[in-house]
């Protein structure tokens, strides 16, 4: 059972001076169906360097659809009605996403931006070695690194992201759920990317490999300063580990807050019935994920038995 647990308040040294990753200003997606159905309405937000921002929101309120437009991954019925979308780049470079090309399109992505998808456990090519499939990602993407450099790279990644390099050589079917989804956050963050959107990214995982997950995303955002996007209908996870929440409704975004604002004084009636829809456990949740540290101590009265009450 999820649980409302009050935010914890932290501080976080950027190390970018850019005031914004991402700018997107008044953008609308339109799936131009037998009645038109307009699925994001002048949707507008920034996002900082460093940031996790939250998309919350129950299923069909346009959540995927805004990161599929940020992404520019949208497929005929639907288009971009309106709208600007700007990546503000760490060389000083403002990117127009919308006026890509489609081979800059492809540069952009997974370099500049990438994204863990919704059911990406899924995601990987079953044919494949996860090696094989990493390894394709850097030759298409770094073609001047040696077959040696993009070797070590993707034992670098599969380290930081809590996976033996050795398991390089397995196929999807054999690992784990928890670890699939590790090995997808390792793809998505292979290129270093300054922006990760993640969807849903621990759907269909047991409350103790989410909760490892989700301590995984939060340090690997502190080790290496990427800002996330991260989606999910769960509120209460997002007071956790966001520093802000986006809240959606039928397509729009309407309200923006600090996560600590929108658990203590969420000024929209839909804010207020999404908080009021879980249980409140009394006492403090702990900070292991907000830290990306674990919590060792706990004890059966501590922050173990909370988590198992969520």
């Amino acid at each position: 059972m999820t649980t409302v647990v009050p935010p914890q308040t932290t501080t976080r040294t950027r190390t970018s001076e850019r005031s914004a990753v991402l700018t997107v200003d008044d953008l609308t997606v339109v799936y131009e169906v037998e009645e038109p159905v307009t699925a994001v309405k002048n949707a507008s937000l920034t996002l900082a360097p460093g940031e996790i921002l939250g998309l919350a929101g129950e299923s069909g309120c346009g959540k995927t659809t805004l990161a599929y437009a940020v992404n520019r991954l949208h497929k005929p019925p639907a288009r971009i009605a309106s709208g600007s979308i700007t990546f503000h780049d760490r060389d000083g470079r403002d990117i127009d996403v919308l006026g890509l090309g489609e081979e800059a399109l492809r540069t952009f992505r997974w370099d500049k931006l990438s994204m863990v998808f919704q059911g990406a456990m899924n995601a990987l090519n079953p044919v494949m070695t996860v090696g094989a499939q990493l390894d394709d990602t850097l030759r298409t993407h770094r073609r001047g690194m040696s077959r040696s450099q993009r070797k070590e790279r993707a034992s670098d990644v599969l380290s930081r992201v809590g996976v033996d390099p050795a398991r390089a050589s397995s196929y999807p079917h054999e690992l784990s759920g928890g670890m699939r989804q590790r090995v997808m956050i390792a793809m998505a963050m292979l290129l270093e990317p300054q922006l990760m959107i993640m969807d849903e990214p621990t759907t269909a995982l047991d409350v103790v490999v989410q909760r490892d997950i989700l301590r995984e995303i939060v340090r690997l955002r502190d080790e290496l300063s990427f800002a996330v996007i991260f989606i999910t209908h769960d509120l209460p996870l997002l007071l956790e580990i966001s520093d802000r929440i986006a809240v959606m409704l039928q397509g729009e975004i309407v309200e923006l807050a600090p996560a600590t604002e929108i658990y203590t004084a969420p000024r929209h009636p839909y804010t207020k019935k999404l908080l009021g829809s879980f249980p409140s456990l009394s006492g403090e949740r702990g900070a292991f994920i907000r830290t990306g540290v674990d919590d060792t101590g706990g004890t059966a009265n501590g922050t173990d038995a909370k988590e198992a009450g969520r």
